[in-house]
């Protein structure tokens, strides 16, 4: 799954990645976290466009989001299938900026598990082109607010170290294709698969990443092995992959 992740290089940076023609000046963020907003990437009448969206996607047919879960993630797997995600991988596909994300590595069971965090990136230092699906959600006041999910798939070599499951990082030659609403949803989900092992590299980062409170470029920055006193584990959201949906 994916629910942290940073976006810490200057704007011009994903401009020049995207080819999109706005010129937002945002500053960096190191930990992002689900329902707050985030910069995507769309494709619109045949262009490309900067988008800020709520992270955590709202189907159209949602009457009330006050109760309902927190839908972060997409498992590509079945994305097709659920109603929450199908519209938007036939219609409505997204990239998300960020540079990198994190993870936790679960040690242990029951009360004594402990949750290690690792910040996970290229290697060659590029923008991780995540993919998202997204959807415009319109509440009986007439309000409009766009909202979008990040794209999992099996974790490759490298991640599985840590976790089964990971986000679905695009090839560059990828990304145009995802974005396509005239590709169709099959051969777009073939796009979602895991990237090569030697694309990413794990380094062991702070625990105060498991506090959203925190918001610092050092939090991406490896640290040492810590001692094992107190952990906190992040919190979870009510509901993540989109599973009952």
């Amino acid at each position: 799954m994916c629910g942290r992740f940073f976006i810490g290089q200057p704007p011009e940076v994903y401009r020049a990645s995207y080819g999109y023609p706005e010129q937002p000046n945002f500053p960096g963020r190191f930990n992002v976290a689900p329902t707050q907003p985030v910069p995507v990437v769309v494709r619109e009448q045949g262009e490309r466009h900067f988008r800020l969206m709520r992270w955590g996607l709202w189907p159209g047919w949602l009457k009330d989001p006050s109760d309902f879960p927190v839908l972060f993630n997409a498992r590509i797997e079945t994305a097709a299938e659920k109603p929450a995600f199908r519209g938007a991988l036939r219609h409505r596909r997204c990239i998300f900026l960020a540079d990198g994300f994190y993870e936790w590595r679960r040690d242990g069971e029951g009360r004594t598990a402990t949750k290690t965090p690792f910040a996970v990136r290229r290697t060659d230092g590029a923008p991780m082109a995540l993919a998202g699906l997204w959807e415009p959600w319109m509440g009986a006041d007439g309000s409009e607010v766009d909202t979008a999910a990040i794209v999992t798939c099996s974790a490759n070599g490298t991640l599985s170290a840590i976790h089964e499951r990971m986000p679905a990082i695009l090839a560059p030659e990828a990304i145009g294709a995802w974005l396509d609403a005239a590709v169709d949803a099959p051969e777009a989900a073939r796009l979602c698969r895991p990237c090569p092992d030697d694309w990413l590299r794990l380094d062991r980062v702070s625990e105060r990443v498991n506090s959203v409170r925190n918001d610092d470029a050092g939090l991406p920055e490896p640290v040492a092995a810590e001692p094992p006193a107190g952990r906190a584990a992040p919190a979870t959201p009510k509901a993540v992959q989109g599973e009952l949906f």
